[in-house]
């Protein structure tokens, strides 16, 4: 299996090299050359086997330079629910079942509470591994742009990992409380968070920027490093989101909810597009889905563009009570782009220059045509996360964070518009305990409190115990408190490294 960029770089690459250089070097992001097959023997065969056996089989199917023991090594040490610092339950990615057609993909399991440890907990074996492969002697920073989960998933992931350091940007008012308590928090010694005077547009733009400059990457080598990601731009990250889609199908049919081969939904809240973007490899390589639903919220840049084929980031930002997806620049819809153009690199690469030019592109009608085979899209405004919130607490006892409760929602109204009754599984990416004020506020219970007593009200008022990870940080102080300008970022990173 070689690796492609999306902007037309004439040579391709193995798996290693794509994890390692994080982005190619025409500034595009790797994809592979073709998609392996899932067939209903795979879905039986994979079906009594445990999550981590699911995600190494998956895995191996795209990543032919790891042996099958090397693949299986990885994941088992990922996805272990004996060991405290990963997953809190036995099934790694269970579904929850709100009645007999629809389920939730529970992703919040992990040690940060958020789907990105789905990814995030194996990566650093991945990478790791991959350098080696490669021969890669300098050591690796990863540089991180988080719009508030990827950065402490990917602090946890790469803490005190030998010959690499990692640093965070994340976007100074727009995240929540307790998110930016787990990430300012972070222990280890190779570790950076730094806030960013602007919006997580600013911030992603800025770090993809700093990727692509040559004069700070020679002066990197001079001091033995080289920069990487942890963000769904690396295709380490978005390989093993492939595996939960499989997973919650083997477990759909194993509980007897659908016979294999019969095709379901997936509603998934996204802002930058990579969750739904793996959604989309699975259904390529033959996972029965009939549609995959893309819920946003106030800002729907990515419904617009699926509803019109019209990209147009030139729209208010919103600040919202879902801030993981308060994005206008969705960097992995460039991996989507590729393959709606039979992986056109050129026609990519001037969709991306009118992206930056102009802030819109325009895609034809038989990319227009694939995107309505494929996919369903709805926005939620605030009041309706907020009432979805309440009602799902209040009528079925289950408490849902605020980025589900946007796919909640937008499922609820795909289905009133359309009268499909296929099968659904909501997209569950964070526990609610991550969103604190905003549920509260939503379930109209009081509170003055800040940072880590914030996870005592909303325990107190819902009766649901706060998940293991977050309890720990009460009584943590903040080791880092400092905040850049977007100018400054690159100034921030070299200090960083030089300071080894």
């Amino acid at each position: 299996m070689k690796y492609l960029s999306t902007r037309g770089q004439k040579n391709t690459v193995s798996n290693s090299e794509a994890i390692s250089a994080g982005l190619a070097k025409d500034g595009g992001l790797y994809t592979p050359e073709s998609f392996p097959a899932i067939t209903s023997d795979t879905i039986n065969n994979l079906i009594n086997e445990p999550y981590y056996k699911r995600a190494s089989y998956i895995m191996g199917l795209y990543m032919d330079d790891f042996n099958a023991d090397e693949l299986t090594s990885y994941t088992k040490q990922a996805y272990n629910s004996d060991n405290h610092n990963s997953f809190n339950h036995k099934d790694i990615a269970p579904l929850y079942f709100i009645d007999d057609t629809t389920a939730f993909l529970e992703l919040w399991h992990g040690p940060t509470c958020a789907f990105k440890d789905m990814a995030l907990q194996i990566l650093p074996y991945l990478l790791t591994a991959s350098l080696k492969k490669t021969g890669e002697t300098k050591k690796a920073c990863i540089l991180v742009a988080t719009s508030g989960d990827t950065g402490k998933a990917a602090l946890e992931g790469f803490c005190d990992i030998p010959d690499t350091k990692i640093i965070v940007f994340y976007p100074k008012d727009g995240v929540s409380e307790v998110q930016k308590l787990q990430m300012t928090s972070q222990e280890g010694s190779n570790v950076n968070v730094t806030a960013v005077d602007g919006n997580f547009d600013d911030t992603q733009t800025y770090v993809k920027a700093i990727f692509s400059d040559k004069e700070l990457s020679d002066e990197l080598k001079k001091m033995k490093y080289f920069l990487s990601s942890a963000n769904s731009i690396n295709w380490g990250r978005l390989v093993p989101q492939i595996a939960y889609y499989v997973s919650a199908y083997c477990d759909l049919v194993k509980k007897g909810k659908i016979k294999n081969g019969q095709k379901i939904n997936f509603c998934v809240p996204t802002g930058n597009f990579g969750n739904i973007l793996a959604g989309y490899y699975a259904e390529k390589m033959g996972l029965p889905i009939n549609k995959l639903i893309c819920a946003s919220n106030k800002n729907d840049v990515l419904t617009q563009f699926l509803n019109t084929g019209v990209y147009n980031k030139n729209r208010p930002f919103y600040l919202t009570s879902s801030p993981s997806m308060d994005i206008l620049v969705s960097s992995n819809l460039e991996r989507l782009l590729f393959e709606l153009s039979d992986k056109n690199g050129k026609a990519v690469s001037n969709y991306m220059a009118q992206l930056s030019s102009s802030g819109t592109y325009t895609v034809p009608d038989d990319m227009k045509n694939e995107l309505n085979r494929v996919f369903a899209s709805g926005q939620c405004d605030e009041k309706d996360t907020m009432s979805t919130i309440k009602t799902t607490f209040n009528e079925s006892n289950y408490l849902i964070d605020t980025h589900t409760s946007v796919a909640y929602k937008v499922l609820n109204d795909y289905r009133k518009s359309t009268g499909d009754k296929t099968p659904a599984v909501v997209i569950s990416t964070a526990s609610p305990f991550k969103f604190c004020e905003s549920v509260l506020d939503a379930l109209s219970k009081p509170y003055n409190k800040t940072g880590a007593e914030l996870l005592e009200s909303l325990s107190n008022a819902t009766g649901v115990e706060i998940p293991a990870p977050l309890a720990e940080l009460k009584g943590k102080n903040e080791r880092f408190n400092k905040s850049v300008t977007k100018n400054n970022m690159k100034s921030t990173v070299i200090d960083f490294i030089r300071n080894d």
